[in-house]
């Protein structure tokens, strides 16, 4: 064998080897391509399902705070009536047991600038769940009556809206509502 058939030969077994490499190296590229498509498709499912926990979370949150001050009202309304009340301190009690449960639920999920907000208030929520129940005891502190009950589940209205605009906007929802 001579010279030039020894190259032929090296040149021909290069380019099976060249044409095998660039099959399998084409091959591992189109692997990792897929592997980070499908990392990347995960992390957008991740980032959705947690969106969807929070705004879960922010529905409950919302929910029981509002049937809680409902209750409240209901409950200072009752005061002023003769009728067995029994039911109505009943739906207060369930409806304050079922906040407290949401509420720390939420402690663990929302961030810093709603949790703040929130925990305002549920303060806010029991100062007045004291103040009506001590009403409806008949052992008043004072400051205690149903025209400043009634006054602070008015700014607890007012309260609701505003960490309602809050979790709305954590959640990207309404950027209009920052502004009012």
């Amino acid at each position: 064998m001579d010279v030039g058939d020894a190259t032929a030969a090296l040149v021909a077994v290069a380019g099976v080897v060249g044409t095998l490499l660039s099959a399998l190296l084409t091959q591992r590229a189109a692997d990792r391509g897929r592997r980070r498509e499908q990392e990347r498709a995960e992390q957008v499912w991740e980032r959705r399902s947690e969106a969807q926990e929070l705004r879960s979370c922010y529905v409950a949150l919302n929910t029981s705070a509002r049937q809680y001050l409902a209750a409240l009202t209901d409950q200072l309304h009752a005061l002023g009536r003769d009728e067995d009340a029994r039911s109505v301190r009943q739906r207060l009690t369930e409806a304050r047991d079922h906040h407290r449960d949401v509420y720390a639920e939420a402690q663990m999920r929302m961030p810093e600038h709603v949790l703040g907000i929130a925990g305002d208030v549920s303060r806010d929520l029991g100062t007045v769940y004291g103040m009506v129940r001590r009403l409806d005891d008949g052992v008043p502190r004072p400051g205690d009556s149903p025209p400043a009950a009634q006054r602070r589940i008015d700014a607890l209205w007012d309260r609701l809206r505003e960490m309602r605009r809050q979790m709305r906007a954590d959640l990207g929802e309404s950027r209009a509502d920052l502004g009012r």
